[in-house]
């Protein structure tokens, strides 16, 4: 029997998508276009690769890119509810997903992923030859990914490497030179991505911990804020590295501030034990990658 057609607790169910008849509305659910903090998240490392590059006057390619998030975010979501099914339904939070609930059959799921990657085909080709590869290069990150939380108590890690995959692309989108300050900008996306999904992951501690898959949040136990606190620390971290091999300049480490003062409030504010504080500070990242957005834009483009 199909489980009812409503929401799940964390949805922005608004806009375009609540008006959308009910089963193209699974469809946008599916591919979670009613939460679009996920493709801001995927976004904001391919504009600070774009930026720190200093490809500041390429609105072409950042408009590209955000299109490109949106539809590989989709896909990505898509991907992950056909493996996870079964344990979707399992968790509270996630039982009433359309691939779970059974009111898309995973055959139909299948079709959903296929349109939305020739959306990020086209995408793909709006870019030099150079960040095509790249971006390729991150295919077997991605399908690996749902696997993780199988056979390891940290599946964030492998998180992290998925999710900021847009910060060599949006670099390479630009120039080749310069690897260092790549690694170090991708360093700290890296950090930062496993700092707000171990915040994102408290909101399941007690439903992962009953059907035995792993988490940050769960691996961290009572240090939680302690581990993002550290996580978000190593980010501004490499950042500032990142800024200071582009141009060794300190001024130029005070454009980090904003974003250091917002991870910083963060974790200080952060209750693992209150979902809705966990899933407000989690959705407030769109904020801190904005912040870390413009830091790029002012290092490199001085």
């Amino acid at each position: 029997m199909m489980a009812p057609a409503e929401i799940v607790p964390d949805s922005q169910h608004k806009g375009i998508v609540a008006a959308l008849p009910q089963p193209w509305r699974d469809y946008a659910q599916l591919a979670r276009f009613d939460r679009p903090i996920g493709w801001w998240l995927l976004y904001w490392p391919c504009a600070w690769g774009l930026l720190l590059a200093g490809g500041a006057g390429r609105w072409d390619l950042l408009a590209w890119l955000l299109i490109g998030a949106i539809a590989m975010r989709g896909a990505g979501c898509v991907y992950n509810d056909i493996v996870d099914a079964d344990i979707d339904r399992r968790v509270a939070r996630t039982a009433l997903r359309p691939v779970a609930s059974g009111r898309i059959s995973a055959r139909a799921a299948w079709t959903w992923l296929v349109v939305l990657c020739l959306v990020g085909l086209a995408v793909l080709w709006q870019l030099r030859w150079q960040a095509q590869l790249v971006a390729l290069g991150s295919l077997l990150l991605v399908a690996a990914y749902p696997f993780m939380k199988r056979i390891t108590g940290f599946p964030q890690a492998w998180l992290g490497l998925v999710f900021t995959w847009g910060a060599p692309v949006g670099w390479v989108a630009i120039r080749m030179d310069a690897l260092a300050v790549l690694a170090a900008l991708y360093a700290g996306a890296w950090a930062w991505c496993v700092g707000y999904d171990t915040i994102y992951a408290c909101q399941d501690r007690e439903d992962d911990a009953a059907i035995g898959i792993g988490s940050s949040a769960l691996t961290l136990g009572r240090h939680v804020k302690g581990g993002v606190a550290l996580f978000y620390a190593v980010a501004i971290g490499a950042w500032a590295l990142a800024f200071w091999l582009l141009r060794p300049d300190w001024v130029a480490l005070l454009a980090l501030g904003p974003a250091a003062l917002h991870l910083a409030w963060q974790a200080l504010t952060l209750e693992p034990d209150d979902a809705d504080n966990a899933l407000a500070r989690f959705r407030s990242n769109r904020t801190a990658g904005l912040l870390v957005a413009a830091a790029c834009w002012v290092v490199g483009n001085a």
